[in-house]
Protein backbone atom coordinates (compact mmCIF):
# COMPACT_ATOMS: atom_id res chain seq x y z
CA UNK A 1 0.00 0.00 0.00
CA UNK A 2 1.34 3.44 -0.96
CA UNK A 3 2.14 5.78 1.95
CA UNK A 4 -0.33 8.74 2.34
CA UNK A 5 2.40 11.31 1.70
CA UNK A 6 3.27 9.83 -1.68
CA UNK A 7 -0.44 9.67 -2.60
CA UNK A 8 -0.82 13.40 -1.85
CA UNK A 9 2.28 14.22 -3.90
CA UNK A 10 0.95 12.19 -6.82
CA UNK A 11 -2.40 13.98 -6.66
CA UNK A 12 -0.70 17.38 -6.70
CA UNK A 13 1.39 16.41 -9.70
CA UNK A 14 -1.61 15.16 -11.64
CA UNK A 15 -3.85 18.14 -10.88
CA UNK A 16 -4.10 20.69 -13.73
CA UNK A 17 -2.21 23.91 -13.06
CA UNK A 18 -4.20 26.81 -11.58
CA UNK A 19 -4.91 30.01 -13.46
CA UNK A 20 -1.81 32.03 -14.30
CA UNK A 21 -1.38 35.47 -12.79
CA UNK A 22 -2.95 38.07 -15.08
CA UNK A 23 -0.57 39.66 -17.56
CA UNK A 24 2.60 37.74 -16.80
CA UNK A 25 5.72 39.30 -18.38
CA UNK A 26 7.62 37.38 -21.04
CA UNK A 27 11.41 37.03 -20.85
CA UNK A 28 13.44 39.34 -23.13
CA UNK A 29 10.33 41.11 -24.42
CA UNK A 30 10.56 44.79 -25.40
CA UNK A 31 6.84 45.57 -25.01
CA UNK A 32 4.46 44.70 -22.20
CA UNK A 33 0.68 45.14 -22.57
CA UNK A 34 -1.98 44.46 -19.94
CA UNK A 35 -5.66 45.42 -20.04
CA UNK A 36 -6.89 42.96 -17.40
CA UNK A 37 -9.76 44.67 -15.51
CA UNK A 38 -9.00 42.78 -12.29
CA UNK A 39 -5.33 43.80 -12.10
CA UNK A 40 -4.70 45.73 -8.85
CA UNK A 41 -0.90 45.73 -8.55
CA UNK A 42 1.72 46.79 -11.04
CA UNK A 43 3.25 43.69 -12.66
CA UNK A 44 6.57 42.49 -11.27
CA UNK A 45 9.30 40.64 -13.11
CA UNK A 46 9.46 42.88 -16.19
CA UNK A 47 12.67 42.21 -18.14
CA UNK A 48 15.37 44.88 -18.49
CA UNK A 49 14.78 44.78 -22.25
CA UNK A 50 11.37 46.45 -21.83
CA UNK A 51 11.02 49.64 -23.89
CA UNK A 52 7.24 50.18 -23.71
CA UNK A 53 4.64 49.40 -21.04
CA UNK A 54 0.87 49.63 -21.43
CA UNK A 55 -1.16 48.92 -18.31
CA UNK A 56 -4.58 50.34 -19.13
CA UNK A 57 -8.25 49.82 -18.22
CA UNK A 58 -7.35 48.01 -14.99
CA UNK A 59 -8.10 48.43 -11.28
CA UNK A 60 -4.57 49.72 -10.60
CA UNK A 61 -4.89 52.34 -7.84
CA UNK A 62 -1.31 52.81 -6.61
CA UNK A 63 2.30 52.49 -7.71
CA UNK A 64 5.38 51.87 -5.61
CA UNK A 65 8.29 54.33 -5.95
CA UNK A 66 10.42 51.40 -7.19
CA UNK A 67 7.92 50.11 -9.77
CA UNK A 68 10.10 51.10 -12.74
CA UNK A 69 13.53 50.26 -11.32
CA UNK A 70 13.66 46.94 -13.27
CA UNK A 71 13.14 48.71 -16.65
CA UNK A 72 15.82 51.45 -16.94
CA UNK A 73 15.56 51.56 -20.75
CA UNK A 74 11.84 52.36 -20.77
CA UNK A 75 10.76 54.85 -23.44
CA UNK A 76 6.95 54.67 -23.32
CA UNK A 77 4.65 54.34 -20.31
CA UNK A 78 0.89 54.14 -20.92
CA UNK A 79 -1.22 54.09 -17.76
CA UNK A 80 -4.55 55.40 -19.03
CA UNK A 81 -7.96 54.50 -17.63
CA UNK A 82 -6.84 53.18 -14.27
CA UNK A 83 -7.66 54.35 -10.73
CA UNK A 84 -4.47 56.25 -9.90
CA UNK A 85 -5.07 59.12 -7.47
CA UNK A 86 -1.42 59.90 -6.67
CA UNK A 87 2.05 59.16 -8.04
CA UNK A 88 5.26 58.70 -6.03
CA UNK A 89 7.73 61.55 -6.45
CA UNK A 90 10.52 59.12 -7.38
CA UNK A 91 8.48 57.02 -9.81
CA UNK A 92 10.11 58.25 -13.04
CA UNK A 93 13.69 58.74 -11.86
CA UNK A 94 14.83 55.22 -12.87
CA UNK A 95 13.68 55.84 -16.50
CA UNK A 96 15.59 58.89 -17.82
CA UNK A 97 15.06 57.78 -21.44
CA UNK A 98 11.26 58.08 -21.14
CA UNK A 99 9.72 59.80 -24.16
CA UNK A 100 5.98 59.14 -23.81
CA UNK A 101 3.87 59.27 -20.64
CA UNK A 102 0.10 58.80 -20.90
CA UNK A 103 -1.98 59.14 -17.72
CA UNK A 104 -5.34 59.80 -19.38
CA UNK A 105 -8.51 59.16 -17.37
CA UNK A 106 -7.20 58.54 -13.89
CA UNK A 107 -8.10 60.25 -10.60
CA UNK A 108 -5.05 62.48 -10.18
CA UNK A 109 -5.66 65.60 -8.07
CA UNK A 110 -2.04 66.74 -8.13
CA UNK A 111 1.47 65.64 -9.08
CA UNK A 112 4.67 65.82 -7.02
CA UNK A 113 6.56 69.03 -7.70
CA UNK A 114 9.73 67.35 -8.97
CA UNK A 115 8.22 64.27 -10.61
CA UNK A 116 9.79 65.07 -14.02
CA UNK A 117 13.19 66.19 -12.74
CA UNK A 118 15.00 63.27 -14.46
CA UNK A 119 12.97 63.19 -17.70
CA UNK A 120 14.52 65.76 -20.00
CA UNK A 121 13.88 63.48 -23.01
CA UNK A 122 10.10 63.41 -22.49
CA UNK A 123 8.29 64.42 -25.70
CA UNK A 124 4.62 63.50 -25.13
CA UNK A 125 2.85 64.12 -21.81
CA UNK A 126 -0.87 63.37 -21.54
CA UNK A 127 -2.74 64.22 -18.34
CA UNK A 128 -6.22 64.49 -19.88
CA UNK A 129 -9.28 63.45 -17.94
CA UNK A 130 -7.95 63.73 -14.40
CA UNK A 131 -8.90 66.06 -11.53
CA UNK A 132 -6.01 68.53 -11.60
CA UNK A 133 -6.98 71.89 -10.11
CA UNK A 134 -3.73 73.81 -10.51
CA UNK A 135 -0.62 73.87 -12.68
CA UNK A 136 2.74 73.84 -10.94
CA UNK A 137 5.53 75.67 -12.82
CA UNK A 138 8.07 73.19 -11.43
CA UNK A 139 6.51 70.39 -13.50
CA UNK A 140 7.77 71.98 -16.71
CA UNK A 141 11.23 73.17 -15.63
CA UNK A 142 13.06 70.08 -16.92
CA UNK A 143 11.20 69.25 -20.14
CA UNK A 144 13.06 71.10 -22.92
CA UNK A 145 12.16 68.49 -25.56
CA UNK A 146 8.43 68.27 -24.83
CA UNK A 147 6.41 68.45 -28.06
CA UNK A 148 2.89 67.52 -26.96
CA UNK A 149 1.16 68.52 -23.71
CA UNK A 150 -2.46 67.52 -23.10
CA UNK A 151 -4.09 68.96 -19.98
CA UNK A 152 -7.65 68.76 -21.26
CA UNK A 153 -10.70 67.71 -19.24
CA UNK A 154 -9.35 68.59 -15.80
CA UNK A 155 -10.54 71.21 -13.29
CA UNK A 156 -8.00 73.96 -14.02
CA UNK A 157 -9.34 77.40 -13.13
CA UNK A 158 -6.26 79.43 -14.09
CA UNK A 159 -3.01 79.37 -16.00
CA UNK A 160 -0.13 80.94 -14.05
CA UNK A 161 1.79 83.56 -16.08
CA UNK A 162 4.77 82.08 -17.92
CA UNK A 163 4.08 78.61 -16.52
CA UNK A 164 4.97 77.09 -19.91
CA UNK A 165 8.00 79.32 -20.54
CA UNK A 166 10.60 76.49 -20.41
CA UNK A 167 8.77 74.48 -23.10
CA UNK A 168 10.60 75.96 -26.08
CA UNK A 169 10.01 72.88 -28.25
CA UNK A 170 6.27 72.51 -27.58
CA UNK A 171 4.15 72.08 -30.73
CA UNK A 172 0.72 71.26 -29.27
CA UNK A 173 -0.97 72.49 -26.07
CA UNK A 174 -4.44 71.27 -25.08
CA UNK A 175 -6.26 73.10 -22.29
CA UNK A 176 -9.76 72.25 -23.49
CA UNK A 177 -12.70 71.45 -21.21
CA UNK A 178 -11.34 73.05 -18.06
CA UNK A 179 -12.74 75.91 -15.95
CA UNK A 180 -10.69 78.78 -17.39
CA UNK A 181 -12.51 82.12 -17.26
CA UNK A 182 -9.46 84.13 -18.33
CA UNK A 183 -5.91 83.86 -19.62
CA UNK A 184 -3.33 86.11 -17.99
CA UNK A 185 -1.00 88.20 -20.13
CA UNK A 186 2.02 86.06 -20.84
CA UNK A 187 0.20 82.74 -20.46
CA UNK A 188 1.86 81.54 -23.68
CA UNK A 189 5.25 83.15 -23.06
CA UNK A 190 8.11 81.07 -24.40
CA UNK A 191 6.00 78.99 -26.79
CA UNK A 192 7.48 80.26 -30.05
CA UNK A 193 7.29 76.80 -31.66
CA UNK A 194 3.63 76.23 -30.72
CA UNK A 195 1.51 75.23 -33.71
CA UNK A 196 -1.73 74.03 -32.10
CA UNK A 197 -3.62 75.52 -29.15
CA UNK A 198 -6.93 74.11 -27.92
CA UNK A 199 -9.01 76.18 -25.48
CA UNK A 200 -12.36 74.67 -26.39
CA UNK A 201 -15.07 74.30 -23.77
CA UNK A 202 -13.85 76.69 -21.09
CA UNK A 203 -15.51 79.83 -19.66
CA UNK A 204 -13.45 82.49 -21.41
CA UNK A 205 -15.16 85.89 -21.58
CA UNK A 206 -12.39 87.72 -23.43
CA UNK A 207 -8.63 87.49 -24.03
CA UNK A 208 -5.73 89.89 -23.42
CA UNK A 209 -4.79 91.94 -26.52
CA UNK A 210 -1.35 90.29 -26.87
CA UNK A 211 -2.47 86.75 -25.98
CA UNK A 212 -1.02 85.12 -29.09
CA UNK A 213 2.00 87.36 -29.71
CA UNK A 214 4.37 84.90 -27.95
CA UNK A 215 3.22 82.08 -30.27
CA UNK A 216 3.59 83.39 -33.84
CA UNK A 217 3.88 79.86 -35.31
CA UNK A 218 0.28 78.96 -34.41
CA UNK A 219 -1.51 77.19 -37.25
CA UNK A 220 -4.53 75.72 -35.46
CA UNK A 221 -6.46 77.65 -32.81
CA UNK A 222 -9.60 76.28 -31.15
CA UNK A 223 -11.75 78.70 -29.10
CA UNK A 224 -15.19 77.18 -29.62
CA UNK A 225 -17.74 76.67 -26.85
CA UNK A 226 -16.60 79.50 -24.59
CA UNK A 227 -18.41 82.69 -23.56
CA UNK A 228 -16.43 85.17 -25.64
CA UNK A 229 -18.37 88.39 -26.15
CA UNK A 230 -15.63 90.57 -27.59
CA UNK A 231 -12.09 90.12 -28.83
CA UNK A 232 -9.45 92.88 -28.78
CA UNK A 233 -8.72 94.50 -32.13
CA UNK A 234 -5.74 92.96 -33.92
CA UNK A 235 -5.53 90.03 -31.48
CA UNK A 236 -4.95 87.61 -34.38
CA UNK A 237 -2.57 89.90 -36.29
CA UNK A 238 0.64 88.12 -35.14
CA UNK A 239 -0.67 84.80 -36.46
CA UNK A 240 0.52 84.97 -40.07
CA UNK A 241 0.60 81.16 -40.37
CA UNK A 242 -2.91 80.52 -39.04
CA UNK A 243 -4.77 77.87 -41.05
CA UNK A 244 -7.67 76.84 -38.78
CA UNK A 245 -9.63 79.12 -36.43
CA UNK A 246 -12.68 77.83 -34.57
CA UNK A 247 -14.85 80.44 -32.83
CA UNK A 248 -18.10 78.48 -32.91
CA UNK A 249 -20.76 78.88 -30.23
CA UNK A 250 -19.56 81.98 -28.45
CA UNK A 251 -21.31 85.37 -28.14
CA UNK A 252 -19.27 87.36 -30.62
CA UNK A 253 -20.75 90.14 -32.70
CA UNK A 254 -17.61 91.48 -34.40
CA UNK A 255 -14.37 90.00 -35.69
CA UNK A 256 -11.03 91.10 -37.09
CA UNK A 257 -8.77 88.57 -38.84
CA UNK A 258 -5.12 88.81 -39.90
CA UNK A 259 -4.38 89.57 -43.57
CA UNK A 260 -4.61 86.59 -45.86
CA UNK A 261 -1.32 84.73 -46.03
CA UNK A 262 0.01 82.92 -49.10
CA UNK A 263 -1.25 79.36 -49.44
CA UNK A 264 -4.60 77.79 -48.60
CA UNK A 265 -7.39 79.98 -47.28
CA UNK A 266 -8.01 80.17 -43.55
CA UNK A 267 -10.56 77.58 -42.44
CA UNK A 268 -12.95 79.52 -40.20
CA UNK A 269 -15.83 78.24 -38.09
CA UNK A 270 -17.77 81.21 -36.74
CA UNK A 271 -21.13 79.49 -36.40
CA UNK A 272 -23.45 79.94 -33.44
CA UNK A 273 -22.57 83.59 -32.74
CA UNK A 274 -24.87 86.65 -32.92
CA UNK A 275 -22.98 88.45 -35.70
CA UNK A 276 -23.50 92.10 -36.51
CA UNK A 277 -23.46 91.96 -40.29
CA UNK A 278 -22.52 95.57 -40.82
CA UNK A 279 -20.11 96.78 -43.44
CA UNK A 280 -17.03 96.27 -41.25
CA UNK A 281 -17.58 92.51 -40.86
CA UNK A 282 -18.56 91.95 -44.49
CA UNK A 283 -15.62 93.97 -45.83
CA UNK A 284 -13.20 92.06 -43.61
CA UNK A 285 -14.52 88.70 -44.81
CA UNK A 286 -14.20 89.80 -48.43
CA UNK A 287 -10.66 90.98 -47.87
CA UNK A 288 -9.41 87.89 -46.01
CA UNK A 289 -11.62 85.44 -47.96
CA UNK A 290 -11.64 82.61 -45.41
CA UNK A 291 -13.28 79.26 -46.10
CA UNK A 292 -16.29 79.53 -43.80
CA UNK A 293 -17.37 76.14 -42.48
CA UNK A 294 -20.83 75.44 -41.03
CA UNK A 295 -22.12 78.30 -43.19
CA UNK A 296 -25.77 77.35 -42.66
CA UNK A 297 -25.33 77.94 -38.91
CA UNK A 298 -23.44 81.21 -39.35
CA UNK A 299 -26.12 83.88 -39.47
CA UNK A 300 -26.64 87.55 -38.79
CA UNK A 301 -28.32 88.76 -35.61
CA UNK A 302 -28.22 92.40 -36.67
CA UNK A 303 -28.95 94.81 -38.30
CA UNK A 304 -32.66 94.08 -38.44
CA UNK A 305 -32.90 93.90 -42.23
CA UNK A 306 -30.23 91.17 -42.32
CA UNK A 307 -31.28 89.16 -39.30
CA UNK A 308 -31.27 85.44 -40.04
CA UNK A 309 -29.31 85.72 -43.31
CA UNK A 310 -26.19 83.63 -43.86
CA UNK A 311 -23.02 85.63 -43.26
CA UNK A 312 -21.08 83.83 -45.99
CA UNK A 313 -23.76 84.57 -48.58
CA UNK A 314 -23.75 88.26 -47.71
CA UNK A 315 -19.96 88.58 -47.77
CA UNK A 316 -19.90 87.01 -51.22
CA UNK A 317 -22.76 89.11 -52.60
CA UNK A 318 -21.98 91.70 -55.23
CA UNK A 319 -24.01 94.54 -53.74
CA UNK A 320 -24.55 94.83 -50.00
CA UNK A 321 -24.96 98.59 -49.89
CA UNK A 322 -21.57 98.96 -48.22
CA UNK A 323 -20.09 100.73 -51.21
CA UNK A 324 -21.63 103.95 -49.89
CA UNK A 325 -19.79 106.08 -47.39
CA UNK A 326 -21.23 105.98 -43.92
CA UNK A 327 -20.16 105.11 -40.43
CA UNK A 328 -18.33 101.99 -41.59
CA UNK A 329 -20.83 99.71 -39.91
CA UNK A 330 -24.10 100.03 -41.81
CA UNK A 331 -25.00 101.82 -45.04
CA UNK A 332 -26.63 105.21 -44.56
CA UNK A 333 -30.40 105.37 -44.57
CA UNK A 334 -32.34 107.01 -47.39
Amino acid sequence: MMPPGRILLLVLVLLPPGPAAPCSPQPNATRFVCTEPTLRTFPAGLPRTTLAISVEFTALAALLPTALVPVPRLQELHLSSNLLATLPAALLRPVPALRVLDLTNNLLLDLPTDIFISNEHLQHLVLRGNRLRALRPAWFQHLPRLLWLDLGANALAEVPPEVFHPLHSLRSLDLSHNLLAALPPGALAGLRALEQLDLEGNRLLTLPPASFAPAPALRLLFLQDNELRELPARIFLPLRHLRVLDLARNRLRALELPPRAPGPALELDMSGNPWDCGCALLAMLRRVAPRVTAAADTRCASPAHRRGQEVAALSGAGDTGCEHKGDGQHPPGP
